[in-house]
């Protein structure tokens, strides 16, 4: 496999599993709606995608950066509104 196309796989890479969580953050937007989400699991995964933006900061790694910064932002959203749920009453 050439070079030059290992960078592309890995930017696709990032952009579908990055871009994964918009679904999930247009389904929990609205109130209540997040009651079948886990609280443990959106936690835990919003904290190792941050980790990852920290070690990619760390390693000088842009696309990992990137692409786990987008998805602890839309993951750490998630979370929110299940938080907001979770204060409601919901």
């Amino acid at each position: 496999m050439s070079q030059s196309l290992l960078p592309w796989i890995g930017v696709a890479a990032a952009a579908l599993t990055s871009f994964s969580y918009i679904p999930q953050v247009g389904k929990a937007w609205p109130r209540g709606s997040t009651s079948d989400l886990s609280l443990t699991m959106l936690v835990v995964l919003t904290a190792g995608l941050l980790l990852w933006v920290g070690y990619g900061l760390l390693k000088g790694d842009g696309v990992t950066v990137a692409a786990n910064g987008a998805g602890a932002t839309l993951s750490a959203s998630v979370l929110a509104f299940k938080i907001r749920d979770m204060r409601s009453g919901r």
